[in-house]
């Protein structure tokens, strides 16, 4: 980013990228704790993920305020009013991610007869490919790199794939033995909700791309919306 005249903008635009990078890190432990308490059991870890969600609330918070004071006080224009816009909407889409991670963690206590359930061995594999969707989109915003972007974007087909492969398998052990309706209808909520860690990290893709660019990733162009994502 170039350096600015008011040498206080370009503090406030490190102070948003330093907290959005603190939120997104703060979201891919959820993730990352949230499945692990999944396949172990642990209601301990999962209570650390719950916990662990006002935090990344606070913080949206603090990324909200220093928007709407840095947009009151700097009057950004052009790129710089994307910056902050996207700092502002990014920070929401996180924010998300953490709450998804949240009610994963909430279901643990409700799944039983883990060893049973063979999505079990799929949902950490999609898990781990959703938090590398994520770690990756928020490098891509801290360098402005849209390439990085891109294929962020690009990985949430197999995100998609894992999904539709744990929802075949879990609706074939409902009908085959309905006793384990209760616990596969809990996984079916966890892989869900991995899939939407995957569908947000694509959208920060989108602002990071528009971000840098100011212009849609080339696949979203003609898909009927307005012509400026960030300031809508």
């Amino acid at each position: 980013m170039a350096e600015h005249t008011v040498k206080a903008f370009d503090e406030d635009i490190t102070r948003l990228r330093g907290l959005i990078a603190e939120m997104g890190g703060l979201a891919e432990l959820s993730i990352q704790e949230a499945l692990d308490a999944l396949v172990k059991g642990s209601s301990d870890i999962a209570r650390g993920v719950i916990a662990r969600d006002k935090k990344i609330d606070l913080l949206e918070t603090e990324v909200d305020k220093l928007s709407v004071r840095v947009i009151a006080l700097r009057a950004p224009m052009a790129d710089d009013l994307r910056e902050v816009i996207a700092a502002l909407k990014i920070a929401g889409v996180v924010e998300r991610i953490g709450d998804y991670a949240k009610n994963i963690a909430k279901r643990i206590g409700d799944i039983e007869s883990r060893k049973q359930f063979e999505p079990l061995t799929l949902l950490p594999a999609m898990g781990e490919l959703a938090v590398e969707m994520v770690h990756d989109v928020l490098t891509a915003y801290g360098a402005r790199d849209p390439v990085l972007a891109l294929e962020v974007i690009k990985q949430d087909e197999k995100v998609d794939a894992f999904y539709n492969s744990i929802f075949r398998n879990l609706v074939s052990y409902m009908v085959e033995n309905p006793a384990t309706i209760s616990s596969a209808a809990q996984l079916l909520f966890v892989a869900r909700s991995i899939e939407r860690i995957g569908d947000h990290a694509t959208n920060v893709a989108e602002m990071v791309y528009y971000a840098a660019t100011g212009n849609y990733p080339p696949e979203s162009e003609d898909d009927g919306r307005s012509n400026d994502p960030i300031v809508s």
